[in-house]
């Protein structure tokens, strides 16, 4: 269908309130000339739009097109995906959360080298930045090419447009302007959504008629309490499985952290991990109703003859529903290019931020902060102009586009492996780190890829309503709506290799992160584990001390392997006033040369304990 002048004057509005939003930013408050400013909103946002910017991060426009299309094919299983919301919020309200804000550190991995060392935070970092590099290529370029190919959008226009308006707002306002950005997309997310699922519903009778539809067609799913890990969907698959996936989401990426870290307080960070629960919901809500509209409307109204992908399906039915109510078109494809606008400017603001704390900094300790900064909004730039390279490098991978999504998924996994080693065992050393993390990547990429390799030479055929099977012209964008692994095609008998290839994608996430454990344990066990009174407590969330609080306190440091953890008594540890004047590079002092420098990254004195953070806000 034929856009009207309506459909492109609300598109073009998108984007120039978005960019309104950016330059409001850079020419007002501080004009984004500290760094503390540009990467961290000055600490000073509220936790309602901090919670709106986590749910817009990583609901991408694949997203939109990818959930429904998963509801269309299998079935309403995929919604038990919202009871591992709870835990997957609630642990990193918790447990990440207070530790990383009270190390007041500006990128995730410089707790990395405070745990362990300079050599495991490089690690790190470079694998996140490979991660979000490849990431938000796709991000920008899958959408665009499932428009173009429903509606005539220009597909190249689109993604310029997109890339170059995303790359401005975020280069001139920094952080605090894309939060705002991303709460005022998330506005017309819903609105989009929400505009489909009530004229999709008006057209075929009401959403009673829909359910009642669907569950007479079988859609309608049962809980499936099967433990098999090989079946694609289950209850435990989705219930648990899920919540690693979201732990690597909400409890250690850098896009995520960085809006806690945002917050003017620790209790404000905490309020929006817990604010962003129910809007999740909406979201899991809203796209599965939107799966089922489409069910039956195409069941009435048959979208098209000929064979397409889920998600061009999924436009065909927007464009076919909307297309006698001017301005809903055009509605929708801002709803679509919001999702890849939240998460390209969020991916930008972070790989500017690890950049800059992570790579640059150590080696240019004497940059001055009006030069950091400078630098900063450089990175920014660069990084908005080779997420145009990338969406172009995607256009050219064919086949191999589907392996580019799934890094995304084999990356997260173990990176929150790693975090997991460090905050809950004590006695793991850096070895232990580095050796558990390549053990993990290598892991993620073995399954990830026999997995593919595994689909491409299977039998053509449709798959099982809840199987691992799937069809060569199946949904590319459902891995990015979970941000794991497309499920791939399996043998109807797996044995072998082959059986564990076809491990449900959901549980891809807790195999990939167990790995690291394990691993990291194994070798730091080896090598000679890391003593508790070597460790600084502010890095350690002692987990069996506080689920055992009421045993006596020499088996409570026996259980928390040594560390000195400060009294239970002593409520939340904050810097004094003589530490935060004395904010320093690595934690360590001027001119002190304390022991083991290399291996923790921590002053240690004579006397009772005393720790200096690593702290890069100023």
């Amino acid at each position: 269908m034929e856009f009207t002048a309506i459909d492109y004057t609300i598109f073009t509005l998108l984007l120039v309130l978005s960019l309104a939003i950016g330059l409001f930013y850079a020419l007002s408050g501080g004009r984004q000339r500290t760094v503390q400013e540009f990467l961290l909103a000055n600490r000073s946002m509220g936790f309602l739009p901090v919670a709106l910017s986590l749910l817009a991060t990583f609901q991408s426009a694949v997203a939109i097109l990818g959930v429904p299309a998963e509801i269309y094919r299998f079935g309403t299983e995929y919604w038990f995906l919202g009871c591992s919301y709870f835990l997957g919020l609630l642990i990193p309200a918790h447990v990440f959360i207070p530790v990383f804000y009270r190390l007041q550190i500006t990128s995730t991995y410089e707790y990395l080298e405070l745990r362990f060392n300079k050599t495991v935070r490089i690690f790190g970092t470079v694998t996140f930045i490979f991660q979000m590099v490849i990431y938000m290529g796709v991000v920008l370029y899958a959408p665009a090419l499932a428009l173009n190919a429903v509606t005539g959008f220009d597909l190249w226009s689109a993604v310029l447009t997109i890339g170059l308006v995303c790359t401005l707002y975020t280069t001139l306002g920094g952080l605090k302007a894309v939060i705002w950005t991303d709460v005022f997309q998330t506005l017309v997310m819903f609105a989009g959504q929400l505009a489909v699922i009530v004229v999709g519903a008006q057209r075929v009778g009401g959403m009673a008629r829909v359910w009642r539809v669907a569950e007479q067609e079988g859609k309608i799913s049962g809980i499936d309490l099967n433990p098999d890990p090989y079946v694609r969907h289950t209850f435990w698959t989705l219930a648990f499985g899920g919540v690693f996936m979201m732990l690597s989401l909400y409890g250690v990426n850098q896009a995520q952290v960085q809006r806690y870290l945002s917050s003017r307080n620790e209790r404000q960070a905490v309020l929006s991990c817990y604010a962003v629960f129910p809007c999740q919901q909406i979201v899991l809500c809203l796209s599965c109703l939107t799966g089922l509209v489409m069910f039956v409307y195409d069941r009435e109204h048959p979208l098209v003859t000929n064979s397409v992908s889920s998600d061009q399906l999924v436009l065909y039915f927007v464009m076919d529903v909307l297309k006698d109510l001017p301005g809903l078109p055009g509605l929708f494809v801002a709803c679509l290019f919001s999702g890849s606008l939240s998460t390209i400017s969020s991916a930008f603001n972070s790989l500017a931020t690890v950049t800059m704390e992570d790579l640059v900094r150590p080696h240019c300790p004497g940059l001055s902060e009006s030069r950091a900064t400078q630098f900063s909004k450089l990175l920014a730039l660069g990084y908005g102009l080779l997420c145009l390279g990338m969406a172009y490098v995607s256009s050219k991978l064919g086949p191999v586009l589907q392996a580019a999504i799934s890094i995304f998924g084999m990356v997260g996994g173990p990176l929150l492996g790693l975090f997991c080693l460090g905050m809950f065992f004590p006695c793991a050393n850096p070895a232990g780190a580095i050796v558990g993390l390549l053990a993990g990547l290598a892991m993620a990429f073995w399954v990830g890829i026999g997995s593919l390799v595994s689909s491409m030479g299977a039998a053509v055929g449709a798959p099982a309503a809840n199987s691992t099977a799937r069809s060569p012209d199946g949904n590319l964008t459902a891995a990015l709506a979970a941000t794991l692994l497309t499920p791939t095609a399996a043998p109807r008998s797996p044995t072998g290799l082959q059986k564990f290839y076809s491990l449900s994608y959901m549980w891809y996430s807790a195999h990939n992160s167990t790995t690291v454990i394990v691993v990291g344990l194994l070798v730091s066990l080896l090598t000679g584990p890391t003593k508790g009174t070597a460790v600084d407590p502010r890095t350690i969330y002692p987990v069996l001390p506080r689920l055992l609080c009421c045993l006596p306190p020499k088996w409570r440091q026996w259980l928390g392997c040594g560390v000195p953890f400060p009294a239970q008594d002593a409520g939340r540890p904050e810097l004094t006033v003589t530490e935060k004047g004395a904010r320093v590079p690595n934690g360590v002092a001027a001119g002190v040369v304390p022991p083991d420098e290399d291996e923790q990254g921590y002053v240690r004195a004579a006397g009772p304990p005393a720790y200096a953070l690593q702290e890069t806000s100023f």
